[in-house]
């Protein structure tokens, strides 16, 4: 018999929450086969099986928190139509006459008290019954007999979600207790019990997501400067240059790059906007790791492009491109996401025209892009339509000083409205 346990997350990870099983009582697996899908306050984790046989036994649910090193599931010996005609079997004990029972209890000494304590028989029919341990638990804690629960899974398993649907259930008023008046008026039912709200458990990760951002929001003192970047000429150059850039190396020519590139020569120039705070000392890093934020349906990740000052165009373009596909298809791992000293956020793909982008952990400083718009500019004399981006910069006034601010973003405005001299800074 193999156990499954939740294994070694991270450092700072010490527990998960089963989002999917992909194995169930009476399934065979393999050595080295996924057999539950967990996630983390980062990332989903798929979990293996160290040993060949038949999943015997699931310990948690779907939707259960667990700790690492936890046994959550039992892996055994024999094959999967043995396994699976084990509830087959459990039937059909469950279809004994009940005469025969009742004639085992009539040997046995009766209780003093009827009342007092369930008969042999619902306590045996109560055992039968399948259902997880964290319904049992469940049922145990608020005095429910699960024989007397009606379960929607069509194998008859009883689940968390049936035991607390059972217990929401109005108690039949007993016989003695006097029925209410008539002119009493009936309680007014909640938005939830009319249907007007519906409830939803945040996810694991939306908590973590929660709780991090409002601890950046009370414990820095951030603050967001703003400038315009016309992109006339960064546009034009991508139209020259994108045909033969994707030919030569296989990926796109975006914007993202310029905009990493220009980040990296404004974060040598501003070394502090590159700092972390720890304690009463300021370390200034002195490697470039940006992080690229990307939407996912679960929220917003951050994983990181590594050594953007090491990296031409088209390996930074591979790298986002790469690092956004395995974030939609919760295929990270924590060391894609872990130790950025800056990070850029693109709000505009969403048509976002201005915004106050938040610090991501112990960072300082966050650029924020925006949507593209044609606007009026005036050019010398002359006022002239030209496609225009809102840039932001928030950043932590306990670090950086307003002068570095406005410097780093002026620095980040004049590369991108200048292209060319982005090949000086590579």
């Amino acid at each position: 018999m193999a156990e499954i346990k939740v294994p070694e997350l991270a450092e700072s990870i010490t527990e998960g929450t089963i989002a999917q099983w992909l194995k169930q009582p009476g399934d065979t697996v393999e050595k080295g086969e996924f057999i539950v899908e967990l996630e983390t306050d980062k990332v989903n984790v798929e979990v293996i099986s160290e040993e060949a046989g038949v999943v015997q036994e699931l310990l948690a649910e779907e939707g259960d928190t667990v700790e690492v090193g936890q046994v959550i599931a039992t892996v055994g010996e024999g094959s999967g139509e043995a396994a699976a005609s084990a509830p087959k079997e459990e039937a059909k004990k469950e279809e004994a006459p009940k005469e025969d029972l009742a004639k085992e209890e009539a040997k046995q000494e009766a209780p003093a008290d009827q009342e007092a304590a369930p008969t042999e028989e619902e306590s045996t029919s109560s055992d039968r019954t399948i259902a997880s341990p964290a319904a049992r638990k469940l049922a145990r804690e608020k005095g429910i007999d699960l024989a007397s629960i009606t379960p929607v899974d069509p194998m008859g398993r009883v689940r968390v979600q049936d035991v607390e649907a059972h217990g929401s259930k109005p108690a039949a008023a007993p016989a003695k207790q006097e029925a209410p008046k008539a002119s009493a008026p009936a309680a007014p039912s909640s938005d939830e019990e009319s249907g007007r709200v519906v409830r939803q458990k945040m996810t694991r990760r939306r908590q973590t997501i929660a709780k991090r951002l409002l601890e950046v929001k009370q414990s820095t003192a951030m603050l967001t400067t703003f400038n315009e970047i016309d992109m006339t000429n960064v546009m034009e150059l991508r139209k020259r240059k994108k045909d033969k850039f994707q030919q030569d190396h296989d990926v796109k020519l975006g914007f993202m790059s310029f905009f990493t590139k220009a980040v990296t020569a404004a974060l040598k120039k501003y070394p502090y906007v590159n700092a972390e705070i720890d304690g009463t000392d300021v370390l200034l890093k002195q490697f470039y790791d940006v992080g690229i934020a990307v939407s996912t349906e679960e929220g917003l990740v951050v994983p990181i492009v590594r050594d953007t000052d090491k990296k031409n165009f088209a390996e930074i373009e591979a790298s986002i491109g790469e690092l956004a596909t395995k974030a939609r298809d919760k295929k990270l791992s924590i060391g894609d996401m872990t130790g950025g000293s800056f990070t850029i956020t693109n709000g505009g793909v969403f048509g976002s025209l201005l915004s106050t982008p938040i610090l991501n952990g112990t960072q300082v400083g966050i650029l924020g892009m925006h949507t593209i718009q044609k606007r009026p500019i005036a050019v010398g004399d002359n006022v002239e339509i030209r496609p225009m981006m809102y840039v932001a910069l928030s950043y932590d006034h306990r670090v950086i000083d307003g002068s570095d601010s406005v410097g780093f973003l002026k620095t980040v405005k004049e590369l991108i409205e200048n292209p060319e001299d982005l090949l000086l800074e590579s």
